[in-house]
């Protein structure tokens, strides 16, 4: 009889209904599964700076040490939470089909505004992100940006009791809690741009597990797994993380298709945008080739300054 696979978790109804794609997608292929929930010390220290705690690993840990030990087979990931450095012995087997990867504007039902130009001189605008608020007040330095802690649906209550005006979440989070209703405008990019590997649901094993990558093997989307990798191989290559405002995107397949990337200031005053073509690299290659080019045209100036201040600002909390 074919052993049941553990699969490790996060408990928050986001990172549940994640695991149970990945559930189901085992179930159709014949292999029962169960989840193991885990709070992670991320989860559990909502009153503080996760800056002040150390913020790598910080909702990931738990679980890795749990397959390092043999506990549990796979964890499954939000992708864009994942350190770009992975623990010695694990490995990502499998990226399941990109979700849109974009970010959205959710707006209080008594604020009229269908887009961030729409919103109202002084707007609180609410996000955890570094990378989200460079791009707001980048866009609109007249809003105020302010910190919004908390899983999507606390974030949701928040929005309509009033505490923000305006929230910026990431549209596959909506879509995957079936609250796309929700959304008030997309944030397009090129122009706006999301985290590296933004919508791309990851799970990770012990490197060498042979079975787990046979039993995952149908639900990894080869070109979400490209542009995934692209992303974070720049990510990597500029050193970045929650910690630094860095978007990226890889728009389009195939050769044709163009890695996107922006380094910010904390404040969005000093921005910097490169792009490139894949043609023939890898995706490695594609994301190293752009962070050097923005290298020289002044990222590592601006990194630095943004790591000398960015303890003064409250890091990111995955939704």
């Amino acid at each position: 009889m074919t052993a049941t696979v553990r699969i490790a978790t996060r408990a928050s109804e986001l990172a549940l209904r994640q695991a149970r794609m990945v559930q189901a997608a085992l179930e159709v292929a014949g292999t029962s599964s169960e989840l193991v929930t885990f709070k992670t010390v991320g989860d559990k220290k909502l009153d503080e700076s996760l800056s002040a705690i150390g913020a790598k690993g910080l909702f990931t840990k738990e679980l890795e040490d749990a397959l390092s030990a043999g506990k549990v087979d796979c964890c499954v990931h939000s992708l864009k939470d994942l350190p770009t450095d992975m623990p010695a012995g694990l490995a990502l087997i499998a990226m399941l089909e990109r979700e849109d990867p974009r970010d959205v504007l959710v707006v209080n039902d008594g604020i009229f505004a269908e887009s961030l130009e729409d919103l109202p001189r002084g707007s609180r605008v609410g996000t955890s992100s570094l990378r989200r608020r460079a791009q707001l007040l980048h866009r609109r330095s007249d809003l105020e940006v302010v910190e919004l802690r908390g899983n999507v649906p606390t974030r949701l209550r928040k929005i309509d009791e009033g505490q923000v005006h305006a929230a910026i979440l990431a549209g596959a989070g909506l879509i995957r809690l079936e609250s796309e209703q929700r959304i008030d405008a997309w944030l397009d990019a090129p122009e706006w741009l999301p985290a590296a590997g933004q919508g791309v649901i990851a799970v990770e094993a012990r490197d060498g597990d042979d079975r787990m990558r046979e039993l995952l093997a149908s639900i990894h989307h080869r070109p979400s797994a490209f542009a995934a990798t692209a992303e974070r191989s720049l990510l990597a290559a500029l050193d970045g993380g929650c910690q630094v405002p860095i978007g990226a995107l890889l728009i389009g397949e195939g050769a044709g298709a163009v890695l996107h990337a922006l380094v910010s200031d904390l404040h969005g005053k000093q921005m910097l945008r490169g792009s490139l073509a894949v043609g023939m690299q890898s995706a490695e290659e594609v994301g190293a080739a752009l962070a050097a080019t923005m290298r020289r045209d002044g990222a590592t100036e601006i990194l630095a300054a943004v790591r000398a201040d960015s303890a003064k600002i409250p890091s990111p909390q995955p939704e």
